[in-house]
């Protein structure tokens, strides 16, 4: 943790982690809703989605992937859910970078809990109108590989 600085200067990048911390967990929340405009909302108006299911690019086209992966918005969702973890949050003024795990778990066969994706998000943050939004996140898929996962959403999808 950096202890450089003025007290005011300490406690404004305390403040942007924690806005930013805030960002991540608000991003598997909505995600998980079927919120699907709050979720591209966390998104810079020309942020972008880079992973296993494409590059998107625009808050249009971040609703428009999650349509396509999850069906309608508000849809209810008792059959999955993400886990974040191990977020770490590097603040250099208006502009940040995160990294984080992530854990996509399904409900299994047997009704119980299956992870499904494992993966590493690594994240470009902005600081626009006193708000932290995701400038850039690349969703590097880890296991399965993006070949077999890309495979499964497809099959899911059928």
């Amino acid at each position: 943790m950096e202890t450089t600085g003025s007290v005011e200067e300490r406690l404004q990048r305390i403040e942007d982690q924690l806005a930013i911390h805030r960002l991540l967990d608000d991003y598997a929340a909505f995600l998980d809703a079927r919120d699907y405009e709050r979720y591209a909302m966390l998104f810079a108006p020309n942020g972008e989605w880079i992973g296993g299911v494409g590059h998107h690019k625009g808050r249009a086209a971040i609703r428009a992937m999650l349509v396509d992966l999850l069906g309608p918005p508000g849809s209810e969702n008792r059959t999955e859910f993400h886990l974040l973890s191990n977020a770490r949050v590097d603040v250099e003024g208006d502009r940040a970078t995160a990294t984080s795990r992530y854990l996509f778990v399904r409900r299994g066969s047997d009704g119980g809990p299956q992870p499904a994706l494992a993966g590493l998000y690594t994240d470009m943050l902005v600081r626009a109108d006193g708000r932290w939004l995701i400038a850039r996140r690349i969703a590097d898929d880890i296991l399965p590989p993006p070949e077999e996962w890309a495979t499964q959403c497809t099959a899911d999808r059928q």
